[in-house]
């Protein structure tokens, strides 16, 4: 399969200036990470539009506007410290790690992490960490975190991850049903305070607890 053409990653930037993404630094790193070495090569050559597209192990990789609005939102500084809960091919990871000082992210399914790892480690991300576990349980031993961003929809927002996010923290997460629409909202912590503001309605594949068993 032929690789996205160039028109194709200038149309892809475009469309998110035109659906209100203003942030450079964050149109900066969607400009620099390649999309379409995370995607199947069956997905290739539709790798910059603006679609989610399916991944190993029942997962998808979130559209572009969904990728970019959440990462302005999370309104990542250089010397954040950020953690993803859900790694899938990696893709947020690459485009946070341009904005962040560190990130860590942690996968459910060991498949997609290590394919996530060797991906990153390839492409040259190298403030990047991939770990295999329970996203609901964050990843306690490297807290507190600046941020944290959720590409998993949640039920109700999980308390552990509050309790890993740092003072004047933001988290960023889709909250809902699994069978339907969701809420992305917009959670900041000060001090043992949590001010909730509720963004734009998605549909994300479900947060679900514990490692799996398999994949």
């Amino acid at each position: 399969m032929s690789e996205p053409r160039d028109e194709s990653r200038m149309e892809f930037l475009l469309g998110l200036r035109r659906r209100g993404i203003n942030d450079a630094s964050v149109l900066r790193a969607m400009e620099e990470v390649p999309r379409d070495k995370f995607v199947g090569s069956e997905f290739m050559e539709g790798a910059y539009a603006d679609q989610a597209l399916p991944i190993a192990c029942g997962q998808t990789i979130s559209q572009p506007y969904i990728v970019a609005y959440m990462t302005e939102q999370l309104d990542v500084k250089p010397h954040h410290r950020v953690l993803e809960v859900g790694t899938g091919s990696g893709y947020q990871a690459a485009v946070l790690s341009h904005l962040a000082k560190e990130v860590i992210t942690v996968e459910r399914y060991r498949t997609l992490a290590d394919s996530a790892r060797t991906r990153l480690e390839t492409l040259g991300f190298q403030n990047v960490t991939v770990l295999v576990g329970d996203g609901l349980s964050g990843v306690p031993a490297h807290a507190p975190y600046d941020r944290i961003i959720v590409t998993a929809a949640a039920e109700n927002v999980p308390q552990e991850l509050t309790n890993e996010l740092a003072d004047n923290g933001v988290m960023i997460l889709p909250v809902g049903p699994h069978s339907g629409a969701q809420r992305l909202v917009k959670i900041r912590k000060e001090g043992t305070e949590l001010n909730q503001t509720n963004l734009i309605w998605v549909r994300f594949v479900p947060l679900l607890p514990g490692q799996a068993r398999e994949l």
